[in-house]
């Protein structure tokens, strides 16, 4: 057993067998390990968390960078503020001295410093993040927890996302003439070269040695299937989008699963299908976006519309658009952001082939980001896990952070506003003015690390 509580912020060991990945990070709990290493520490996963966490304040909130410009202007006006309090009034007032002016403008000064605000707020936006990562949930900057806080709508994709992405063959069914085996030794065949999940299920399901010799003249077409010849036999295998390119007559399948249709030399074979499952986590998921105030959770997905309507049923989803090709998906985020109108949406996808959408929403999250390079380098927001319910999770961080931050500028303005008068007036000391300014600033770090509890 590993514990990889540093990675992904699971309190629970995960077992490991032989021939599994394990990554830099990970913890040897029970029994000895002989590993073989694959990669250099600097191109590891946890390298390259470690790296976006120190770099996460490159890509500041608006409200970091609203505090760095009022520090720049409020800091010379201090100055010169304090200046006009120690000469102004001795010259101008009858009876007043220089001492007590000068007095005075100090103890305005020392209070008047910016620290507990230039301090306080990056500091909570870097606890923000730093509580986000302790929960396995890598935020790339606080500019993206301040755009979590407004969230209206969270777009899906389905496979590997709301489901698990583990394809089985369930079932085999020849037309005109076919066997099964004949089927399946066609369909595994032709997918020999792919690296999709469902490709990945066929081969399984056949499980015997593959002669690449015979397979010519392959070629995967985005969001259809493949076609290839096999021992000069035309073979195509997707979804009803290619069979309808490629003028075959073929069943309509109205069935819960993913539809793999096969064809040779123009006659249509017959189909297999192939189910996936449902995430144990993905309908509470759903749920608890919906408490955190998420109006829409929408799904869109490759797939046809029985297996979609099946899924966003189960889980009470909102609405879904199923049958897309991957630039269909950027229209329907782009049309999705329209009607959200200043609320911000989320995409979350694997980070992979979803790159696109990721890149195109307000918020690209990308799910199950343990080990995916492609992960971590394209989403704003990574899941180190693949468990959905991390997305209200996150919310819920970003909100508490902003929370947070809004409470140390209050108390740092209100504190400051109050001893400026009362240091004007003569009331404040210098060393209460001293032990206010500091207090303000330890008070605002202390608030800060609230968020990573």
């Amino acid at each position: 057993q590993v514990d990889t509580s540093a990675l992904t912020g699971e309190s629970v060991p995960r077992t490991v067998k032989v021939r599994e990945t394990v990554l830099a990070g990970m913890i040897n709990q029970t029994g000895v390990l002989t590993l073989r290493v694959t990669r250099l520490f600097g191109e590891s996963s946890i390298a390259k968390i470690l790296d976006l966490v120190e770099n996460a304040t490159s890509k500041k909130a608006e409200t970091e960078k609203f505090i760095t410009r009022f520090a720049r202007y409020y800091t010379p006006i201090v100055v010169v503020l304090s200046l006009l309090v120690a000469i102004l009034p001795p010259l101008l007032i009858p009876g007043a001295t220089h001492a007590e002016w000068v007095y005075r403008a100090l103890v305005l000064l020392v209070i008047s410093c910016p620290c507990g605000l230039v301090i306080s707020i990056p500091l909570g936006y870097f606890g923000g993040v730093g509580g986000a990562a302790k929960r396995g949930i890598l935020v790339k900057g606080s500019t993206f927890l301040d755009a979590l806080t407004a969230v209206r709508a969270v777009v899906f994709d389905k496979t590997g996302t709301l489901t698990k992405g583990v394809f089985q063959v369930t079932q085999i069914v020849p037309k005109n003439g076919f066997s099964e085996s004949e089927l399946l030794t066609l369909a595994a065949k032709v997918e020999a070269h792919s690296t999709h999940p469902v490709a990945q299920s066929i081969r399984e399901a056949y499980d015997q040695p593959i002669n690449n010799a015979d397979i010519t003249d392959y070629e995967e077409i985005a969001g259809h299937g493949i076609k290839a010849k096999v021992k000069n036999q035309a073979v195509l295998a997707g979804n009803d989008r290619l069979l309808h390119r490629e003028n075959v007559d073929h069943d309509t399948c109205n069935v819960e699963g993913t539809v793999v249709h096969l064809a040779v030399d123009q006659r249509y074979a017959g189909y297999i299908l192939i189910a996936d499952e449902i995430k144990d986590d993905a309908a509470q998921a759903i749920r608890d976006l919906k408490r955190v105030g998420v109006e829409q959770t929408v799904m869109l997905t490759g797939d046809n519309k029985a297996v979609a309507q099946g899924v966003a049923k189960r889980l009470g989803l909102s609405s879904y658009m199923a049958e897309l090709l991957p630039e269909d998906k950027v229209e329907a985020i782009e049309q999705i952001m329209r009607r959200s109108g200043k609320g911000k949406v989320v995409f979350v996808g694997d980070g992979i082939n979803d790159a696109p959408v990721i890149a195109r929403a307000d918020i690209g999250m990308a799910m199950g980001g343990l080990g995916s390079d492609a992960a971590i380098e394209t989403a704003d927001v990574v899941i180190m896990t693949d468990a959905p319910s991390k997305i209200a999770e996150a919310i819920q961080v970003a909100r508490k952070t902003r929370k947070i931050v809004v409470q140390n500028i209050v108390l740092a303005m209100a504190v400051k506003g109050l001893f400026i008068i009362l240091g004007t007036l003569g009331v404040a000391t210098l060393w209460e003015a001293v032990f206010a300014d500091v207090g303000v600033a330890l008070l605002a770090i202390l608030n800060a690390t609230r968020v990573l509890k």
